[in-house]
């Protein structure tokens, strides 16, 4: 018996894939996805564009169907409207009629649910009180994508999942939404957020999942992604560089020299070795955003 094993995680699981494959045409989007989420996790997904990240989460809603494995939503299935009871979603594109006013787009939402969220207090909180007599097709594109959010959690979800929530939101607009992803998660609800925004992930993400070719090459929290990757940064005043180990990539900023490298500890030795001359030395650990590009090789 290994005494040092993790314990089992015994939360409910709410959402997963089970061997998804996805295809379409000679299109591999999805290959063999495993993916767990658990009640009350902050989940991040990261990947470049084509990875499977909107292909993913529409499958776990039930808006595509597996070529290959399955999905649950909720322990049952996910093209079943009863199971999608307890999920709040906001696409990357999602349209209201822009007639509609927008405290009648949150009430005809509101409408579908047993017990919704106080539509005042959901406008407040997404900053939309001030317009909310005014049609949506009027609203500004970042009225529009907070309106969008906003009908996210109408219903009082277990469960949200946001495709790139904060694209097009100036940074106050991102701050409010990051408090009430926060405030949301704090109550117990649990969510599963894809961005653009790597800072993002970094102050909201307590895990994260890297896709790349359709396929997770990482999981793990925030700090150990960072830690996979085993990049660090290195930046000087120097002139140019002779050949040096480990060195990942080198960028220029005015005077100072930036290097990528996976063994910091090394590079520096080489420099004092070589008698390379230089000044104003730093060594930091690389940020989530250069351990992503490094794991998935962008």
């Amino acid at each position: 018996m290994d005494v040092h094993a993790e314990p089992a995680d015994t939360r409910t699981v709410v959402a997963q894939a089970i061997g998804l494959t996805r295809r379409y045409g000679d299109h591999t989007a999805l290959d063999g996805v495993d993916f767990t989420v658990r009640e009350g996790e902050m989940i991040g997904l990261l990947g470049p564009n084509g990875a499977g990240k909107s292909t993913l989460l529409n499958s776990l809603v039930g808006l595509r169907r597996p070529s290959a494995g399955r999905c649950e939503l909720f322990g049952g299935d996910p093209s079943v409207p009863a199971n999608r009871r307890a999920l709040g979603m906001t696409l990357q594109e999602t349209g209201v009629p822009g007639t509609l006013k927008v405290a009648e787009a949150v009430d005809l939402i509101a409408a579908h649910y047993p017990e919704p969220e106080d539509r005042d207090t959901l406008l407040a909180r997404f900053g939309l009180d001030e317009v909310a007599r005014r049609q949506a097709g009027g609203l500004s594109g970042g009225q529009k994508r907070r309106l969008a959010l906003a009908l996210a959690f109408v219903g009082r979800p277990r469960l949200v999942i946001l495709d790139e929530p904060t694209t097009g939101l100036d940074v106050e607009s991102r701050r409010m939404l990051w408090d009430s992803i926060r405030e949301f998660h704090a109550g117990g609800g649990t969510v599963l957020l894809t961005s653009h925004y790597l800072e993002e992930i970094e102050a909201l993400a307590e895990r994260v999942v890297v896709l790349v070719g359709g396929r997770v090459i990482a999981d793990d929290t925030v700090d150990a992604v960072r830690g996979l990757a085993r990049v660090h940064r290195v930046s000087m005043v120097a002139g140019e560089l002779p050949e040096l180990p480990g060195v990942l990539s080198v960028e220029r900023a005015d005077q100072r020299v930036h290097v990528m490298t996976s063994d910091a500890d090394e590079l520096i030795r080489a420099l004092v070795r070589l008698d390379v001359d230089f000044s104003g030395l730093e060594v930091q650990q690389a940020t989530l955003e250069e351990a992503f590009l490094t794991i998935s090789g962008s």
